[in-house]
């Protein structure tokens, strides 16, 4: 029997359960009340547990408990509870900011007169490498077959990330606790799904689930594995790194019972669009989905983790798949110890956390229920500004032609008249082609969403066989690219024969890592560049991601679509989106005839046998046995080896941030907004990537200026992403986004206008004079403001531009905690009211009354200059969120305790 801590008030429900001659300890939870136990939901019990296996009456209550055990009637209800993970995940972009974070903090704590070396994660942290790579090279002109394009864009990546690299690898040995897995490994949430999930903790001879929180809101993947974990913000992170529990309010959860089993011509990339279309509707935005039903029997878990990653999309915290037999078998494939296995099992089943999809019986309570049968699921694509505007691939031409006719919105464009031309010819490696809208100029099977599924990858793979062998290609001005999750993808590629036949077509593997879905697709051919500029059209990029917001997958794709990989294929052959597969070929074979896609779309008994045949234990072996070493390049970084982090003043990577500039070990009294200007009047579904963007740093903005200025050249300038670990870069970078509508200014774009000056200028620079006039600033907003990744920077970006806070309709869950942790207040208008209603030009300045006795939901009341005044609701969900604004933030707050 394991020890077990003192001071946790439910050691009466420690048991043993005997596996394989060994003993364990684990918490059973059930005994508190075996009936009611077993109609929670399986997340919920998930949430239970945790609380009882960490309960300690200071951070984690009995009462939190009793409020998690009694879910049917508390949900729904703003009951807080706690939330402490086993473990954080992180990838770069995110993680290079926590790690800058941590340094921060340990010379704060030094300088208010702790001890530095206190300041560590005290729960396993991960980090996956994967944001940096970009599709620099791929097949060209004259270079039609490129396989030294991985080779070159992973030397492109060190020599640009070089830095943040080795400052990444001083966290990794300066920092206890934390696993780097270097670059060139795959995505995060494949390898954490292949390798890094534990399903079961096995600890000290206890046992207990594996859970998780991670910095990149996809996180959900791992849902499909049976593993409760999402997405929260970098700031919220780091605090459960530090040992805080996530605090968060009791969540409705939504029971999606699946039946029936997937058609010929349907994949599970049509199955995630057609679920998060179908969730976007029924609105679960702050909810869990649990999914049940016999459906789930005949998915995968790599069908499973597909829908489980898509979770962002359609809402949800999380979109869970209570573990089974499948789970199991999966983990087998993926060569996890048999020991484990079998640990796995019995302690899932003694617990009452063990699923057969097919027993009712087992089915527990839901909020709601809502159903799909699977056969009806056809052939989608999403797009083409959102990844829930699902379209069926046989309306998809129709769809396009009215998106040009639209008006400018999520379905439409703006197009310039003085430009616009319909067609017009290019001349491209010796041939001439025509180039209009719909036409398609990036192709790219990405993202952990699909790469980490081997049956549409294999395919895909099968496609690309056909289509060869009856003569089909891919124009050669089109931007073609394939860019794994894993190694295990391109060994199975690779192994079932398949490999030649996708490079064949310009899928080349590029890299390993997020690279198109994140916005590094690297530059398009100079003259479909020149083309699109010249005549105003709207191209399309055709990609196997999670995201296809505005401005992120490419700055001259107005258009973009998220497909399965076999349609990424499709439409590449095809050369356009408006094109109806049901009448219209592919092209044509040899002889002249014509192809069409259902003559070169596999069967999916055929995909099924090949998966069967080669993707086998012993790659996921090979592939993992030795991750953590990396390549020569990097265990060839030095990096200091030192406690506290050497800060270099002229680095334009790494440097110290302010935000623990003049603070004190007492805290600030809570004091009212006042004379604050309107920075941005936005519209609804203002993403993270419109205020903190990833991509490309555009020649002519503050922040290229910056880095101009310190002596860099445009090709130097590297990617937003790359430099988050830089506040002078990240700061100017904040609502840069090319596409982002303004109401103060005509044109989308990063401007605004200055109150009461009436210039316009860029937002930095408004901003800059508002804080040298003294003044602070607020954001005006409508529905769903900061929706997509869990970007920390695009709640830092605002405070570093002297945002006190944002009035919004109302908030996507990440982005309103990440505002918060950086003491920036989240105002929501009252119900059937927003800026209109109230008539609220932004022209006007705002101040805000924040009471002494600030409370969780409270109604503020804010003045305007013209002698106005209205309330809105203080979006502090918990007490605990209302603790960390009072002390400036999360991390001050941690700072503090330390």
């Amino acid at each position: 029997m394991a020890e077990v801590e003192a001071g946790n008030p439910f050691s009466n429900l420690i048991t043993e359960v005997k596996i394989s001659d060994e003993s364990f300890a684990y918490f059973d939870v059930r005994s508190l009340d075996p009936a009611t136990y077993d109609r929670l939901p399986f997340s919920i019990r998930v949430l239970l547990e945790s609380a009882v296996r960490n309960c300690d009456e200071f951070v984690i209550k009995k009462q939190d408990i009793e409020n998690i055990l009694k879910w049917e009637s508390n949900q729904g209800q703003n009951v807080e509870i706690p939330f402490k993970p086993s473990r954080v995940i992180m990838q770069d972009f995110t993680g290079v900011p926590a790690v800058v974070d941590f340094a921060a903090m340990r010379d704060a704590v030094k300088r208010l007169g702790g001890d530095p070396s206190r300041v560590n994660p005290t729960c396993p942290a991960d980090l996956v490498i994967d944001h940096s790579v970009q599709v620099d090279f791929a097949r060209t002109s004259s270079v039609p077959f490129r396989q030294d394009a991985l080779e070159k864009n992973q030397e492109l990546e060190f020599e640009r990330n070089k830095e943040r690299f080795a400052f990444l690898k001083w966290g990794s040995s300066s920092l206890k606790n934390m696993l780097i897995v270097p670059p060139g490994s795959g995505i995060v949430h494949q390898v954490n799904l292949e390798y890094l999930a534990r399903v079961v903790f096995a600890e000290g001879g206890r046992l207990f689930p594996d859970s998780l929180v991670g910095t990149d809101s996809h996180t959900t993947m791992i849902n499909g594995l049976g593993v409760l974990g999402w997405g929260v913000g970098g700031i919220e992170a780091e605090a459960v790194m530090l040992g805080q529990p996530v605090s968060m309010v009791l969540p409705e959860v939504v029971g999606y019972r699946l039946t029936g089993e997937i058609g010929q011509y349907a994949t599970s990339t049509d199955v995630v669009l057609t679920i998060t279309k179908s969730l976007r509707g029924v609105g679960v935005v702050g909810k869990f989905v649990e999914f049940f039903g016999p459906g789930v029997a005949q998915l995968s878990v790599s069908d499973r983790a597909t829908i489980a990653n898509m979770c962002p999309e359609y809402g949800a915290t999380v979109g869970y798949f209570p573990v089974d037999d499948t789970s199991l078998a999966y983990l087998r494939q993926t060569s996890r110890p048999a020991g484990a296995i079998h640990r796995i099992q019995a302690y899932l089943q003694a617990a009452g956390l063990y699923r057969d999809y097919t027993q009712t019986e087992q089915d527990p309570s839901f909020s709601q229920i809502v159903e799909l049968d699977l056969s009806e699921v056809v052939p989608s694509i999403s797009g083409p500004k959102r990844p829930h505007d699902r379209i069926s691939v046989d309306v998809m031409k129709e769809d396009f032609q009215q998106c040009l006719s639209n008006k400018v919105g999520f379905k439409g464009f703006q197009i310039d008249p003085s430009r616009h031309q319909d067609k017009v010819p290019i001349s491209y490696g010796g041939k001439d082609y025509t180039l209009s809208h719909g036409s398609v100029v990036i192709a790219a099977i990405t993202s952990c969403t699909n790469t980490s599924n081997p049956s549409v990858m294999l395919g895909a793979g099968l496609m690309a066989k056909m289509a060869v062998e009856r003569g089909l290609t891919v124009p050669a001005y089109m931007k073609t690219s394939l860019s794994p999750g894993s190694g295990v993808v391109t060994y199975y590629l690779r192994e079932s024969g398949v490999l030649p036949h996708l490079e064949a077509l310009g899928f080349n593997t590029v890299g390993y890592g997020c690279m198109t879905c994140i916005g590094n697709s690297g530059p398009l051919a100079e003259e479909v560049v020149e083309a699109v500029d010249k005549a105003d059209l709207v191209v399309c990029g055709v990609l196997s991601g999670n995201r296809n917001f505005e401005g992120r997958i490419n700055p001259h794709t107005r258009a973009n679509y998220l497909a399965s990989p076999l349609l990424c294929i499709a439409y590449a052959i095809a050369g356009t989106v408006r094109i109806d597969f049901e009448k219209e070929p592919l092209g044509q074979d040899k002889d002249g005839r014509p192809v069409f896609l259902r003559d070169i779309w596999p069967q999916r008994s055929a995909i099924q046998e090949v998966e069967r045949q080669f993707v086998l234990p012993a790659m996921f072996t090979e592939v993992y046995q030795n991750i953590t070493e990396g390549n020569p390049r990097w265990s060839g970084l030095e990096a200091p080896e030192t406690l506290q982090y050497p800060w270099d003043a002229a680095s334009t990577y790494i440097k110290k941030p302010p935000f623990f500039d003049g603070m004190t070990k007492e805290v600030p009294p809570l004091c009212d907004v006042n004379n604050a200007a309107v920075l941005l009047n936005l519209g609804d579904s203002v993403t993270t990537d419109h205020i903190s963007p990833a991509g490309s740093i555009a020649r002519n903005s503050p922040a290229a200026h910056y880095l101009a200025s310190k002596g860099l050249t445009p090709r130097e300038f590297n990617s937003y992403g790359s430099r988050r670990g830089n506040d002078d870069v990240m700061g100017r970078g904040t609502f840069a986004n090319i596409r982002l509508v303004n109401k103060f200014v005509a044109k989308p774009g990063p401007r605004t206008v200055h109150w009461p000056s009436e210039e316009e200028m860029t937002v930095f620079d408004c901003a800059s004079r508002y804080r040298s006039d003294g003044r602070p600033a607020v954001i005006l907003a409508g529905k769903e403001y900061g929706s997509g990744s869990s970007r920390d920077w695009a709640a830092k970006g605002p405070w570093m531009l002297g945002v006190k806070a944002v009035l919004a309709e109302s908030y996507e869950r990440i982005h309103r905690s990440n505002l918060i942790g950086m003491g920036i207040i989240p105002l929501q208008y009252l119900e059937g009211q927003c800026a209109s209603t109230l008539g609220l030009s932004g022209r006007e300045s705002f101040s805000i009354q924040v009471p002494a006795d600030l409370r969780a939901g409270q109604l503020l009341t804010v003045k305007l200059s013209d002698g106005r005044s209205f309330q809105a609701r203080a979006r502090f969900d918990t007490d605990v969120e209302v603790l960390y604004f009072r002390h400036g933030g999360i991390l001050n707050y941690m700072i503090r305790k330390m």
